[in-house]
């Protein structure tokens, strides 16, 4: 008898399709009852596209929020969960519950959709030469478009659910959805569409 890791003992992820090719190395589906590695990666450069696409996002998720910059006029600062790990997990797991019981597909392949969807392809950085500072376009790695998908997806939890009574797992429940339809409510694909139209302008 062979027996079948389930991630958090309630979904499969051995049908999920990654749909974007650029992003198939780099999103980590392996299913673990508990998606935790206990950073075993964390100062192995590149290492990270081992680590599950559920548990990178439970690591957005402990960030203490944007810093010194404003998001919806506020400055976030978390769910609580900085540095506590299992909070940020339960977080997830419902999360995903949610997910499920509103799209009635499998949780794990509406966040690998959101992820493809919010991924930016291009951003802009800035060149100096001869005492001159300009922006140029470039391309963005496919490991950091999987990571700005994710700290973008994790950061509209943080804001819907910000000074009010929404639950972190509904707020993040709520955009994972959004995203994942490319819909123009989410936060993650207008911070996509935005980047890209600063890199376009910067060609």
């Amino acid at each position: 008898m062979v027996f079948m890791a389930l991630l958090f003992g309630r979904w499969d992820t051995a049908n999920v399709k990654i749909s974007d090719a650029g992003l198939g190395a780099y999103l980590n589906l392996d299913a673990r009852i508990v998606p935790n590695t206990f950073g075993k990666v964390s100062r192995k450069a590149l290492k990270k596209a081992n680590v599950s696409i559920v548990e990178r996002l439970a690591n957005k998720i402990m960030r203490s929020g944007q810093g010194k910059r404003k998001l919806s006029g506020k400055y976030i600062r978390g769910r609580g969960s900085c540095g506590k790990k299992l909070q940020a997990l339960e977080i997830v797991e419902k999360a995903l519950m949610i997910v499920e019981r509103e799209t009635k597909e499998n949780p794990v392949q509406a966040l690998v959709r959101a992820v493809e969807n919010s991924a930016p392809r291009e951003d802009t950085t800035r060149i100096e030469r001869g005492g001159i500072t300009y922006t140029q376009a470039v391309d963005i790695s496919p490991m950091r478009r999987a990571d700005e998908a994710l700290k973008n997806i994790a950061l509209a939890g943080f804001a819907a659910s910000f000074n009010n009574r929404t639950p972190a797992e509904a707020a993040l429940a709520k955009e994972i959805i959004a995203a994942s339809k490319e819909e123009s409510s989410s936060y993650a694909v207008r911070r996509r569409d935005e980047i890209e139209r600063i890199a376009k302008g910067s060609r």
